[in-house]
């Protein structure tokens, strides 16, 4: 059980980047339309989060908050970049790099981690939902490249 809270924290950790990710790219956005969309999507990454803190308690775990040391230097990086171009491209772009990484995180942990049952479920759900996310930031690169 040690490995699957572990592992749940770790995903958990990046559930929060990606959630992270999505507001700075709603800050970064111009279009009104754009900044709605990703707002949104972090409202849903958001809910994503909290489930999975459900879970990692429900095996005795302790929430998680802060998200990865990866994550953070990622932020620093694009506000870097931001600070000397920002906008709808940019945004998307972003966004679709870090949904194409969580996706392959969570398939990952799904195909080569055994989890009970309960917590399976939880995160087959997760994937779910980024999976959505995923195709979602692929037309929004296309449609603001």
């Amino acid at each position: 059980m040690a490995s699957e809270v572990k592992a749940l924290e770790t995903l958990t950790d990046t559930a929060i980047d990606s959630a992270k990710g999505y507001e700075t790219a709603a800050e970064t956005a111009k279009s009104t339309h754009l900044k709605t969309v990703l707002k949104e999507q972090a409202a849903k990454r958001r809910q994503l989060v909290a489930d999975l803190n459900a879970e990692i308690q429900r095996l005795g775990g302790s929430p998680r908050t802060s998200g990865s040391t990866a994550g953070a230097a990622h932020r620093v990086w694009t506000a870097i970049t931001d600070a000397f171009s920002s906008g709808d491209e940019e945004a998307a772009e972003r966004v679709e790099e870090g949904e194409d990484y969580i996706e392959k995180k969570f398939r990952k942990a799904l195909d080569e981690m055994t989890f009970d049952p309960r917590t399976r479920e939880v995160l087959v759900r997760a994937h779910a939902q980024i999976a959505e996310g995923e195709r979602l930031t692929d037309r929004l690169e296309d449609q603001y490249d």
